[in-house]
């Protein structure tokens, strides 16, 4: 939203550069008619074009210069103003009185009440000049208000109209944004949803021949193979359900509900967790838990997992007095190894978030 603010606001910098050129050189130098006169018009010039240094490079003018720059902008406008008689202000030989507030505009754009806190001011000096004077006319004196406040409201409402639009752009900005970020989230939500859907299919086609041979007879659940396939598969569905869950650690969540379906079927399980909670991708996730569920499917009567978190490192092991499960690396992004402790397995899977 910034950025896009930020290039309106530029743009609009601009457009109000060139037009004071504009209005300084094709309007006002042809009403020159003095030495006091030309020296304010040159100092006007200066400004502009320290102040083009940065509007045409899309950069706002730094305080000081912008401030500096007010100053000497005031300063010459009440010099040109003050050599003029009073019935001449804001009249065919008064370039000044309104050719300053748009310098005063270049400069201020980026702090509206600044900018108009210096538009009246500027203004003031006219009046100031015009009633500090000899008496005149109040005709002459009401004419030279109602000029000078049109003027100022001209300019005032070209700065309120910059900023509006301005506003407008950074809030197109921000509900473009928002819109692109809900279609993120959509695309997000659709994936994981097809992903969620090809691992159900998937496993429901692996459990399916063991159901069709528990229904038939051809397998019997008495054995402890069948059995064991039978938890593998259930602990399978039971992590794949948890994967969905929107959790603040999904790791251990997931890590959990394999611990509570083998609790379920009687094992004593202990889980031990050290370290903060860390991003583990989905992919990741379900190499950690993968032989975790193998080694709790083997497990007789007891187990005890522990997960470890240090730096860049996740450990995920177990040790149960089952048989041990095959050594396998997976898709190389998690190590895992099964070792036979005597009458006990172990086994650790673990993994790097930034490999050596």
């Amino acid at each position: 939203m910034n950025e896009t603010a930020d290039r309106v606001l530029g743009g609009c910098r601009i457009a109000v550069l060139l037009a004071t050129a504009a209005i300084q050189l094709g309007l006002s130098l042809t009403r020159l008619d003095d030495t006091p006169g030309r020296i304010a018009f040159a100092a006007l010039a200066v400004v502009l074009v320290v102040a083009a240094w940065w509007v045409l490079r899309w950069k706002p003018v730094p305080w000081p210069v912008a401030l500096a720059g007010a100053t000497v902008v005031l300063a010459a406008s009440a010099v040109a103003i003050w050599t003029l008689p009073p019935d001449r202000l804001l009249g065919d030989e008064d370039w000044a009185s309104g050719l300053a507030g748009w310098h005063l505009l270049v400069l201020l754009l980026d702090r509206p009440a600044v900018a108009m806190a210096a538009l009246v001011l500027q203004m003031a000096l006219t009046f100031v000049r015009q009633i500090g004077a000899a008496p005149t006319d109040r005709g002459e004196i009401g004419s030279v208000v109602i000029a000078g406040l049109s003027v100022l409201a001209f300019q005032g409402a070209t700065l309120a109209l910059i900023r509006v639009v301005n506003r407008r752009a950074g809030e197109a900005a921000e509900a473009s944004a928002e819109r692109d970020r809900q279609a993120h989230r959509k695309a997000l939500a659709e994936e994981r949803e097809a992903d969620q859907r090809s691992r159900f299919a998937g496993q429901l086609g692996a459990t399916l021949p063991l159901l069709a041979g528990l229904a038939d007879r051809t397998l019997d659940p008495r054995d402890d193979v069948v059995r064991q396939r039978c938890a593998l598969a259930a602990t399978q569905l039971r992590r794949l359900f948890a994967e969905n869950d929107d959790v603040p650690d999904p790791l251990l969540h997931e890590v959990s509900a394999c611990v509570d379906l083998a609790e379920r079927r009687g094992l004593t399980v202990t889980l031990a967790v050290s370290g903060e909670a860390a991003s583990v991708p989905t992919s990741v996730r379900r190499e950690l838990t993968g032989p975790l569920m193998t080694a709790l499917a083997a497990a007789r009567t007891h187990a005890r997992v522990s997960v470890l978190r240090a730096g860049d490192e996740i450990r995920v092991a177990a040790i149960t007095d089952g048989e041990p499960g095959q050594t396998a690396n997976g898709s190389g992004v998690v190590d895992v190894e099964w070792h036979a402790l005597g009458e006990r397995s172990w086994m650790e899977a673990k993994w790097r978030s930034r490999p050596n």
